[in-house]
């Protein structure tokens, strides 16, 4: 990202002295729809980021400008100051949910901008709520630690933007390490650093360009659903069991004719995918990505199969992966478009890259796009 247009811009519309701050999107490698049932998650801070240059500006009001949409707002910081941009929610958000655990933000100046590409799932918003809230915290010296900067972000996400997200996009972005995925466990939001530093193979992403809306027809919240019946369904044998994470396929069996045979599946996926992403931290402590591969395309099957979250186009370049020698491939995120995540060996990139997006395009009629990605750091000063 070339930050000297943030920095001209600011100085052109604020003057000099901002600092600037920067705070990644991220992937997830394996592990999912298993967030919201207590499991596992495995992501990771990736090379494209949010930036913010901000400076205190000795008022009550903050100035804002985003770059890339060529806007600005300006907004107090009290509740009923809400802006009306939606980019600005975000930044009113962060600020309020500090203000609310009793810390005093005066105002700022700050310009906003980012390479994070748009509605692609690699959470260009959480990485702009922890640009904020890690600026915020390091210029007004609050004390957060990045722990609780992910869940301010969350709790924007929540009460000003209107998302019921879970923790893992913010976390990944402000708790990131380079060299490393992060093993979150949902449940007790403890994790751990899994190494990750694939010699000879890379990570690609190919944007279906299929818009993917988790609200559409509320498939979403129907999945939800279809946990928490189950999850009452086993609990009345088991009172101990809280959530899918708790439970196993041996109890879920003992259920099967109390439930549909819809929920009955999808809570056999989340099952298997809380063990597969087990399975997976296991296999990069030893270095072995074929295994790693696998699970992906194990995950992949779950998701289109049992789960029902892919689509026509996921399937498509999911095959076409397969077909390319590609060692994993899964759909990734919450599904119904966005992008697939492959795992490749170096030397099979072009073939796969240039075969998959012409026969793509031959049966879409869309161009999809191409992302390389490098796990990198999570929130910091410039």
């Amino acid at each position: 990202m070339e930050t000297k247009k943030i920095s001209d811009k600011f100085n052109e519309l604020f003057g000099e002295g901002g600092v600037l701050y920067t705070s990644p999107g991220r992937i997830n490698l394996i592990g999912e729809h298993t967030d919201y049932n207590g499991g596992f998650v495995l992501p990771g801070a990736i090379d494209k980021a949010m930036y913010a240059e901000i400076k205190p500006n000795g008022t009550d009001k903050v100035r804002a400008y985003a770059l890339d949409l060529n806007e600005s707002s300006e907004f107090g910081l009290r509740e009923e100051d809400k802006p009306q941009e939606g980019w600005a929610k975000y930044l009113f958000g962060v600020a309020r949910e500090m203000i609310k655990k009793g810390k005093t933000i005066p105002g700022f100046d700050i310009v906003i901008s980012g390479d994070v590409p748009l509605g692609a799932g690699m959470s260009s918003s959480a990485a702009l709520e922890s640009a904020v809230g890690f600026a915020l915290n390091d210029q007004y010296n609050l004390g957060f630690s990045r722990k609780e900067l992910a869940l301010i972000g969350q709790a924007t996400e929540h009460n000003y933007v209107g998302v019921k997200c879970g923790i893992m996009d913010q976390y990944a972005s402000c708790l990131g390490k380079e060299g490393s995925l992060i093993r979150l466990d949902c449940r007790s939001l403890e994790s751990e650093y899994v190494p990750f530093d694939p010699k000879g193979y890379q990570l690609v992403l190919l944007n279906t360009c299929v818009p993917h809306n988790l609200a559409v027809g509320g498939e979403y919240n129907k999945r939800r659903e279809s946990c928490e019946r189950v999850v009452a369904a086993i609990a009345n044998n088991h009172p101990e069991v809280k959530l899918l994470r708790d439970t196993n396929l041996d109890q879920l069996k003992e259920v099967k004719a109390k439930v549909s045979e819809e929920d009955y599946i999808r809570a056999e996926f989340v099952i298997e995918e809380i063990q597969r992403l087990l399975d997976t931290c296991e296999a990069l402590k030893k270095d072995d990505y074929e295994t790693v591969g696998k699970k992906m395309y194990e995950t992949h099957e779950g998701l289109s199969k049992k789960y029902t979250v892919s689509c026509p186009e996921l399937d498509f370049l999911n095959d076409q992966a397969k077909k390319y020698g590609v060692t994993g491939s899964r759909v990734m995120g919450g599904g119904f478009g966005g992008c697939t995540i492959n795992l490749v060996k170096d030397d099979k990139i072009d073939e796969f890259v240039k075969k998959a997006t012409e026969a793509y395009e031959k049966e879409f009629n869309i161009k999809p796009k191409v992302y390389d990605v490098v796990i990198k750091n999570g929130a910091r000063k410039l």
